[in-house]
C-alpha cells in the first residue's frame, strides 16, 4: 500500500475527518461530528474548449481534477464541502492546483443550479434564464486542508500572488488581481496537537518525533494509545516513515485487530539492530535475520505488494520471493 492509499484509508473514518475539520477549521471546538459528514465524489472539473457562449453551453472537453478525499459537512441548515489533500513533497505550483480544485467544485455546483433553473423557467428574468442563475442562487462554501508531512520545511508559495510575476505592474492594478490562499498545515511544525480528539493526534505526534528515536520512545511509552493502536493508523505511520522493521514484526504485536506499537518500538530499540530505529532511513532487515526476512516477505505478499517492492524493502532475492509465494 503506497502513502496516498494509506492516508485515504486512514481518513475514510469520518470521526477522523471531522477531527481535522474541528481541529484545524474550528480551533478545536466540536462543531461537526463524523455522523454529519457525507462522502462525495472527489472528482471536480469544468468544461474547456468553446466554453460558454453568452452563457449558453458550448461544451467540448472537460478538465478533471481529483482531490484525495472530500466530504460534505452539515452545519445547521447549511453545509460546506471540505477536502483533504495529503502532501509529501513540496509542490511549487500548489496554489494553482488548490485553486483549481475549489473552482472545479463551484463549477460542479453551478452546473446543478443551471439545470434546475432552466427546468423551472417560469417567472425568470432574461438574464436569469440566459445564464442559468437566479438572483437568489447560492453556492455552498468549499475549503481544502493541505496536510504536508514532508521533512523539508515548506519553502513553496502559499498564495497565488506568490506565483505571479508582478514586475512593473502598477500597484493599483496589482491590488485588483485575484488571489488564492492555501490552507497548508505542516504536520512536523504543529505546535498544539491537543486540538484533536481522535488518534489523529497520536499519528501526527508520531510523525513529528519520527527523526528522534529517544523522543519517539518517550512518546509511545507516555501515551497508552500506542499499546493498542488501530491497524490503519499503524499502517499510515509505518508506510510514511518508511519503518521497514515495524512492517516485518507487526504480526508479532497484533491482538484483537490492534497493534502494540509501544512494545514493538521498545524492543527494536533495545535490540539495537539498527542502533535505534533510524525511522525514515530505509535500513531494511539486517544480516542474520533470515526468519524475520521471510516473515516480512510473507506479509507483503499477502498484502498484494509487487515483487519489486518486496525485494526493495526486504533486501532479498526474487528466488526467495518466489519460494515463499509458492508456499502461501
Amino acid at each position: 500500500m503506497d502513502n496516498d492509499a494509506c492516508w485515504k484509508e486512514f481518513f475514510s473514518d469520518n470521526r477522523r475527518y471531522a477531527d481535522i475539520i474541528n481541529g484545524l477549521g474550528c480551533g478545536g471546538r466540536q462543531v461537526v461530528s463524523g455522523e454529519e459528514l457525507e462522502e462525495v465524489d472527489s472528482q471536480t472539473g469544468f468544461w474547456r474548449g468553446s466554453g460558454f457562449i453568452r452563457g449558453l453551453p458550448g461544451r467540448k472537453r472537460r478538465s478533471v481534477k481529483l482531490r484525495d478525499s472530500v466530504r460534505k459537512a452539515a452545519f445547521g441548515v447549511n453545509f460546506a464541502v471540505v477536502g483533504i489533500e495529503n502532501q509529501e513533497l513540496i509542490d511549487y505550483s500548489l496554489p494553482l492546483r488548490d485553486n483549481s480544485y475549489e473552482v472545479g467544485e463551484y463549477e460542479k455546483q453551478a452546473s446543478r443550479i443551471r439545470r434546475e433553473v432552466r427546468k423551472a423557467s417560469q417567472g425568470l428574468r432574461r438574464g436569469e434564464y440566459l445564464y442559468g442563475f437566479r438572483k437568489d442562487s447560492r453556492l455552498h462554501p468549499t475549503v481544502t486542508f493541505v496536510l504536508y508531512y514532508g521533512k523539508e520545511p515548506w519553502d513553496g508559495p502559499k498564495t497565488l500572488h506568490e506565483m505571479l510575476d508582478f514586475t512593473d505592474i502598477p500597484e493599483g492594478l496589482r491590488e485588483m488581481v485575484g488571489n488564492h490562499r492555501v490552507n497548508l498545515i505542516e504536520i512536523r511544525k504543529l505546535s498544539d496537537t491537543s486540538i484533536f480528539r481522535t488518534d489523529v493526534r497520536q499519528v501526527f505526534e508520531f510523525i513529528r518525533c519520527s527523526e528522534d528515536d529517544q523522543a519517539l520512545l518517550e512518546l509511545v511509552k507516555r501515551d497508552p494509545y500506542f499499546g493498542n493502536m488501530e491497524e490503519d493508523a499503524f499502517e499510515a505511520v509505518v508506510q510514511y516513515t518508511n519503518a521497514t522493521e515495524l512492517i516485518g514484526v507487526k504480526e508479532y504485536y497484533r491482538k484483537d485487530g490492534k497493534i502494540n506499537m509501544c512494545t514493538a518500538i521498545t524492543k527494536l530499540i533495545a535490540d539495537g539492530r539498527n542502533e535505534g530505529l533510524q525511522i525514515g532511513r530505509n535500513e531494511g532487515i539486517t544480516a542474520g535475520q533470515e526468519s524475520k526476512t521471510r516473515t516480512v516477505v510473507r506479509n507483503m505478499i499477502r498484502r498484494g505488494m509487487s515483487d519489486a517492492d518486496i525485494m526493495a524493502v526486504a533486501e532479498c532475492s526474487r528466488e526467495l520471493v518466489d519460494e515463499i509465494r509458492n508456499k502461501c
